[in-house]
């Protein structure tokens, strides 16, 4: 496997499982993600959303998962998801310990930070799908369809304002009183960030090319459970039929 340059310690590091001490590694892990196709891993997402929507989770042994994935991991899929703390995507999902990269920032936008730790999670460390949930009634949303200014958010919320930006305009009040408003750019910056994460990673956009990893965009509802998923998003993959 070609590794560039800067990748490559990464890779040195996520392949070496012995690495700080860590135990030999678990090769029934290692050869399942191997195994894992992209479509594969966003089946098992949709089935783990019905059972949590079902109130059908899943029983673990979490103190046993710690010892299990000491000796490496290996997950199948990364998610970018909201700061929101009600939108974490290893209960939205049920799933375990080691079995998913997770990055979250108040808006589920992507930037140079995120998108370097895709990079690890798929070219170094073997992950198979990248998954973007925004969700109903979010709160950044709001806050850059009010266009706010407070701090450190301001930047923040910049990165949103191309969703505001890319509703058509109705005639309706565009701000945050306005819910439908509001989910249609939550719509429009999940559909954002997707194109993001192709146009501004060269390395994820090759992997994508080769067919070797999926893209799509989701949506989680607050009320429900559910998570909706976009079949216009779809790279290498075909979206779970909605519930």
């Amino acid at each position: 496997m070609k590794i560039t340059s800067y990748l490559a310690p990464f890779v040195l590091f996520a392949l070496s499982a012995t690495a700080w001490g860590a135990s030999a590694p678990d090769t029934v892990r290692q050869d399942a993600q191997k195994n894992t196709a992209p479509q594969q891993a966003l089946d098992r997402l949709a089935d783990g959303n019905r059972r949590f929507a079902a109130g059908q989770l899943t029983k673990r042994d979490l103190t046993a998962d710690v010892q299990t994935t000491a000796r490496g991991q290996y997950p199948t899929v990364s998610i970018v998801t909201c700061l929101d703390s009600r939108t974490s995507a290893e209960y939205l999902f049920d799933l375990g310990l080691g079995e998913a990269f997770c990055a979250r920032v108040a808006g589920n936008f992507v930037n140079e930070d995120i998108l370097g730790s895709l990079e690890f999670a798929h070219k170094a460390a073997g992950a198979k799908l990248i998954v973007v949930v925004g969700h109903t009634s979010c709160g950044a949303v709001k806050g850059a369809c009010d266009d706010v200014k407070l701090g450190n958010l301001t930047a923040t919320l910049a990165k949103i304002r191309p969703a505001v930006a890319a509703v058509p305009d109705d005639g309706s009040a565009r701000n945050s009183k306005n819910y439908a408003f509001v989910e249609k750019v939550a719509a429009a910056n999940v559909r954002a960030t997707v194109a993001n994460i192709r146009e501004r990673s060269p390395v994820l956009r090759e992997m994508m090319d080769a067919k070797e990893i999926g893209l799509i965009g989701a949506m989680y509802d607050l009320s429900t459970g559910k998570v909706t998923f976009y079949p216009d998003t779809a790279v290498n993959v075909k979206a779970p039929a909605a519930r």
